[in-house]
């Protein structure tokens, strides 16, 4: 037989043998992604998550293949892309301090409070000072390096009922303006308010408040909240006390924060707020996985868990899903 004829005979089962290998190890990866309920491929989604431990036990190495996405009610689990600790070169933060400039004039007594927290922070954490009034964020120091300079920028409130406005129309407000800045991952806020909203009486479904967290989620913004009367009537009326107290909650809850206070009465220190703020911030994730495709870019439930046990993983309820043209 020719050999020229048997070499190409060779050439062509071997590549062909190949071909076969790659399709059944294909296939093979496409049944398993099926019964493990796996998405593969689509748009990127990303979100900051907070490690949060339970009775102060120390938190494990939490590593990608422990951490688990899924979407509404579904069982699907959505393929996790990146896991990545929030430090080194991961570590940049932009951290606004917003404080209701309606705020009663007991918050002077903190100021010092917040102070030392700012300096605290780690370099890689850019601060920012603004002050809330008409609904609105005027900045009273913009994003810096220099803590010394945001500590000196912290000043009493105006301490002047209805001079704020709603913290909600703020908050939207804020994500308007907020800079692009590629270079830091992490965007949070530390909201000082009563979280009462003069513009709404209707009880809890308030719509500027879904529409300031939807503002927040669509932008990867976490708020941390502390509760502080606001001046004049509204500052001691039991029932607007507990919708602002309400309000808080459902904000930073629903961006992967928290909000903290101790009943209806002022906190007598913000420190131990700023203490578990600090431990928070020093225990978060970079998280982007693969989200099921949308038609149209959108936000879209999310619960992200893990199966270690002793602290919850703590993120935003809905996270922004572009579409596949995006």
């Amino acid at each position: 037989m020719n050999p020229k004829f048997l070499h190409a005979a060779r050439s062509w089962i071997s590549m062909t043998a190949l071909g076969l290998a790659g399709l059944a190890v294909t296939f093979f990866a496409i049944s398993l992604s099926a019964q493990q309920g796996v998405r593969v491929g689509g748009p990127t989604a990303r979100m900051t998550v907070s490690a949060e431990t339970r009775s102060g036990t120390a938190l494990p190495s939490i590593t990608l293949k422990d951490v688990r996405v899924t979407e509404g009610r579904g069982k699907d689990l959505d393929p996790v892309v990146s896991w990545i600790p929030a430090q080194g070169d991961h570590a940049g933060l932009e951290l606004l301090v917003a404080i209701d400039d309606g705020s009663s004039w007991d918050l002077g007594t903190h100021l010092n409070e917040l102070r030392t927290f700012i300096q605290e922070q780690p370099a890689t954490t850019l601060i920012g000072v603004g002050y809330m009034r008409y609904g609105m964020v005027e900045m009273a120091q913009n994003f810096t390096a220099d803590h010394a300079a945001a500590s000196k920028a912290l000043r009493m409130p105006m301490g002047i009922a209805g001079f704020s406005g709603s913290p909600y129309f703020a908050l939207q407000d804020l994500m308007k303006h907020w800079p692009a800045n590629n270079m830091n991952p992490r965007h949070e806020v530390l909201l000082i308010t009563s979280g009462i909203d003069p513009y709404y009486s209707g009880g809890l479904m308030n719509p500027y408040v879904a529409q300031a967290i939807s503002d927040l989620q669509r932008g990867d913004v976490v708020v941390y909240s502390i509760y502080e009367p606001g001046s004049g009537h509204a500052g001691h009326n039991f029932w607007r006390i507990n919708m602002g107290q309400s309000y808080l909650s459902e904000v930073s809850e629903e961006t992967g924060g928290e909000s903290y206070y101790i009943g209806i009465a002022p906190a007598v220190s913000f420190s131990p707020y700023l203490v578990e703020l600090t431990h928070q911030l020093q225990h978060q994730y970079l998280l982007a996985f693969t989200p099921k495709p949308q038609k149209k870019s959108g936000l879209q439930p999310v619960h992200v868990s893990t199966e270690l046990s002793g602290f919850d993983l703590v993120a935003a309820d809905k996270v922004y899903v572009p579409a596949p043209t995006d």
